[in-house]
């Protein structure tokens, strides 16, 4: 009986919030903030990349072993009415992936635990162009979807390097385009709004450099090799 009171009370009280933040008016920070045609800000946030592998024969998996990066950028955002927004957020993005070889990759060859594993460390200079679709403003918080288009150059990429993964020189394509999806909320505050959003970003071309031997272990199996990714930014407008 009390697990039961308990719950109603849970509930009355979480609907009680709901229609405080959400519904009763409120007198609204930054009131005319989106009425501006351009509109300027920063972010800092969160990352974690991977790679999607496919395969030239049915093998087992490259493991990959995500690990979290940081980001840090600019936004500039351009009005087009009270719902869209096109926003331009270049950054900067660091992260490092470390992909686990299976021992059947080097069947018949002499191999140490070291070749079995290769760190890629990736320092991305990000540019994607954003469209944001935005619902309307209650009181001080707006929902909102973002997608579009991006380029990166990777400045980690090694792939001008002449040395393959036989010296242990994992290489990867300087410059990846993808398409991005994601969702967050406008908080509007005081002094500024406040925004945080995460977003999927998944590559469009196949980034592996392969070794100079065709049948090398760590690249010969590989058909492509994408990034991945998510992004939790968090926007100071």
């Amino acid at each position: 009986m009390k697990k039961t009171l308990l719950i109603l009370s849970l509930l009355l009280l979480s609907q009680s919030v709901s229609a405080q933040l959400f519904t009763k008016e409120k007198i609204k920070n930054n009131e005319n903030f989106d009425k501006d045609r351009w509109s300027w800000g920063f972010f800092l946030g969160l990352n974690a990349f991977d790679y999607k592998f496919t395969y030239e024969q049915d093998l087992k998996d490259i493991l990959v072993e995500t690990t979290t990066g940081f980001n840090v950028g600019l936004i500039s955002n351009l009005r087009i009415n009270d719902y869209f927004d096109l926003r331009f957020e270049p950054g900067l993005y660091i992260t490092q992936r470390n992909l686990q070889y299976d021992p059947s990759y080097f069947d018949d060859m002499s191999f140490s635990d070291a070749d079995l594993l290769r760190e890629v460390k990736s320092t991305y200079v990000h540019f994607p162009l954003l469209l944001k679709i935005s619902a309307k403003r209650i009181n001080n918080f707006k929902p909102f979807i973002v997608g579009g288009v991006s380029t990166s150059i990777n400045l980690s990429s090694n792939q001008e390097n002449p040395d393959d993964n036989s010296v242990g020189q994992f290489r990867t394509k300087r410059g990846v385009n993808f398409y991005e999806l994601g969702f967050g909320i406008d908080f509007y505050l005081f002094w500024f709004k406040f925004t945080p959003s995460i977003r999927g970003v998944f590559a469009l071309n196949d980034e592996l450099i392969r070794d100079s031997d065709p049948n090398s272990p760590w690249t010969g199996n590989v058909h492509s090799m994408k990034t991945r990714a998510v992004f939790i930014n968090f926007t100071f407008q």
